[in-house]
């Protein structure tokens, strides 16, 4: 055992003085002819150079890269660029080349491009654990996705979604998306790489699940297939599925074969080279396997050492569990101090980088090591836990795999496709009879919709034959009225002035001072004419505002019915200048039955005690304003109500608007502003 714990501790020291031993390989000179754009590709991504030299190359190529044309060959070398950067976890200088590439991509509508940097980009976000903006350029990806037809570069994207929904407790997502993943390359072939990714996946949800039994099923399927050709060597799948089913047996508390697979992926090949991360998870996953059997042997050496390569990794979700883990196993020592350190450490790491499961594990194991504490860490778990349930979940996830597997299932059983053809016209019978249901409610309401409509013309109609009846009764007694002028035009009036005439010119034939005096009192007597001339023109342009002002008169009847009728105080101001008799009677008709229909639900619901009717032109429109100082009533609740439907919708007929202010125990303002039909209306002649 001892041996095995020394041969760990060499590949650590291989990892950090790697490039020692590649003396000859970085020695490398390039010569003018091979000093080209492929040789500093195929440097860049040589694994037996160190990461430094690799980086050179890299930057090489960039520098050549930078210099092309802008088309689609330059584009691909960028990626290319991007890739190398990726291997060596350069993330900034990735980062920046991939923003590159969209720009530029960006910059000729390349949406092929366009659509790999967006995935590109996911995946750098999900390195630096921002989960909302990673989530956000993977789904960019998919809706930007135009070739539906080749659904392994789509299940590609897809994979990289469900992989960061599980990162982030996002089970049931995260299997939905596997299962699609799945139904989309059934048909496939040589698609061994994209099931290794879903099978790997769907063992990691299960496993955290708690359904052992499932993880271990898919984890050993993606194990089956490893080794296959398309996936490429650098990628140590091997030891990836080694260090998932050992994970699960250790969640499983079967800590023996948990630290046997543990050990089978440490002793791949290469693995510290290509995959230094993975090397970190299965040397922490084998400290903590036998820290779990009570085996003291390289212990916390181990973990250290696994913590020190994922900090120069930058992997913050490895640095949180090997925080977790040196915390759980100085608490097993009784030293108290660091196991706290280390807690608090994990917490502070989980919280900047929002990981809530994260974040309850640290708490949990606070709990625990500061017992004098446990309430206020309890408390916040609890408030935590709350949004992580997995109970509905799991329900959800079972329909998933149900579905998944029933699709297989019926491939295998063509006894099964009649039942599911049967379960398809069932479902169709249903949805055919739901959409009946709906049409017939939808024209129930059309129905009833019509049917006021129909009785809101019919109202309309009342007050129009209404107003006609007055407006003729208010012509007859015009008439009238011109009759009399007439008659009293020509039976005084006329025969005065025709008498005064008659005399002044008997009169002009003489000069004396008697035909004088004459003279001037028939001038008087041309003054009292004058002025009862005056008085008729008087009367005659009363009787004329009157007929203008019918509207008027049949407002301040209902208000004066208000006033008479119900106890809140009334003050009505109705602009005199306005010409009502330009305003179409549809408009006059509506806003009598808005002001009815608000006086009847002040006198309904608002127990008010004043009430205000005004009505005034501004700006171009005619306002009428109601306010009343009654209870109020909270106007997104009660916007449904019929009354209000009826202001709103008289207030449209008038192509108007309408403004209602109101509070509990507030009061109420309606406005409504209906514009002038003709501007002549501004002004009064």
């Amino acid at each position: 055992m001892k041996n095995k714990i020394f041969l760990y501790q060499i590949f650590f020291l291989l990892f950090i003085f790697f490039g020692c031993s590649k003396k000859k390989a970085e020695a490398i000179v390039i010569t003018s002819s091979e000093d080209s754009l492929s040789t500093y590709f195929s440097l860049a991504n040589d694994f037996s150079l160190s990461t430094d030299k690799r980086l050179v190359f890299t930057q090489k190529a960039f520098n050549i890269v930078i210099n092309q044309e802008n088309d689609s060959l330059n584009r691909v070398n960028l990626f290319k660029v991007a890739n190398r950067y990726y291997n060596i976890n350069n993330w900034k200088e990735f980062n920046k080349t991939v923003h590159l590439v969209l720009d530029k991509a960006e910059s000729t509508k390349d949406t092929f491009h366009l659509t790999k940097a967006y995935t590109y980009l996911g995946d750098y976000y999900d390195s630096q654990s921002i989960s909302d903006s990673a989530f956000m350029f993977y789904n960019k990806a998919e809706k930007m996705y135009t070739q539906p037809s080749d659904n392994i570069v789509l299940s590609k994207i897809l994979i990289s979604k469900a992989n960061l929904q599980y990162k982030i407790g996002g089970f049931l997502g995260a299997q939905n998306s596997v299962f699609n993943v799945l139904r989309k390359i059934k048909e496939e072939k040589q698609v061994n790489n994209i099931l290794y990714d879903a099978y790997n996946l769907l063992g990691l949800i299960y496993n955290e699940l708690g359904e052992y039994d499932n993880a271990i099923i898919y984890s050993n399927k993606a194990l089956a297939i490893s080794d296959d050709e398309t996936i490429p060597k650098e990628f140590q799948s091997r030891a990836s599925s080694y260090n998932n089913i050992g994970f699960i047996y250790l969640n499983s508390q079967n800590y023996l074969l948990a630290k046997k697979y543990f050990e089978k992926g440490l002793y791949q090949k290469n693995l510290l080279k290509y995959k230094p991360a993975l090397f970190a998870v299965l040397s922490d996953n084998l400290a903590y396997s036998k820290f779990k059997l009570n085996e003291t042997d390289g212990l916390p050496d181990l973990f250290y050492q696994s913590l020190k390569l994922r900090a120069s990794l930058k992997l913050t979700s490895g640095i949180f569990v090997s925080k977790i883990h040196l915390s759980e196993y100085f608490a097993s020592k009784s030293d108290t101090v660091k196991a706290i350190q280390f807690s608090k450490q994990a917490l502070l790491l989980a919280t900047n980088t929002s990981v809530s499961r994260d974040v309850l594990v640290a708490l949990k194991q606070l709990a625990i090591i500061e017992p004098e504490k446990a309430s206020s860490y309890n408390k916040e778990y609890i408030r935590i836990n709350e949004d992580l349930q997995k109970a509905d979940r799991k329900m959800g996830d079972k329909f998933s795999r149900i579905e998944y597997e029933t699709d297989q299932i019926k491939d295998e059983n063509t006894d099964l496709e009649t039942k599911n053809r049967n379960l398809l016209f069932g479902f169709s019978a249903f949805a055919v009879l739901g959409l009946f249901l709906y049409i017939l409610k939808a024209q129930k309401t059309k129905n009833r919709e019509l049917l006021f409509k129909q009785e809101q013309q019919k109202v309309n109609e009342e007050i129009y034959n209404l107003m006609i009846s007055q407006q003729s009764t208010i012509e007859t007694n015009r008439v009238q009225e011109k009759k009399r002028v007439a008659q009293e035009l020509h039976d005084g009036v006329l025969g005065r002035m025709f008498g005064v005439r008659m005399n002044l010119d008997g009169l002009n034939k003489f000069n004396d001072e008697p035909a004088i005096k004459q003279r001037i009192s028939y001038l008087s007597e041309l003054k009292n004419i004058e002025q009862d001339i005056r008085e008729i023109s008087h009367d005659l342009n009363r009787e004329k505002s009157e007929l203008i002002n019918n509207f008027v008169a049949i407002v301040d009847n209902l208000l004066e019915d208000q006033k008479k009728t119900f106890k809140p105080k009334l003050i009505a101001t109705i602009d005199r200048t306005i010409k009502w008799e330009l305003i179409s009677n549809s408009v006059k008709i509506n806003l009598y039955r808005i002001i009815q229909e608000s006086l009847q639900n002040i006198n309904k619901y608002a127990e008010a005690n004043n009430i205000k009717v005004e009505i005034k032109k501004r700006d171009g429109d005619l306002f009428l304003t109601i306010t009343d100082d009654g209870k109020g009533f909270d106007v997104r609740k009660s916007k449904k109500g019929i009354g209000l439907q009826n202001i709103q919708s008289r207030t449209t007929e008038c192509n108007g608007t309408v403004d209602i202010q109101s509070k509990k125990g507030n009061g109420t303002i309606i406005t409504i502003a209906v514009p002038f039909e003709n501007k002549q209306i501004l002004t009064q002649e």
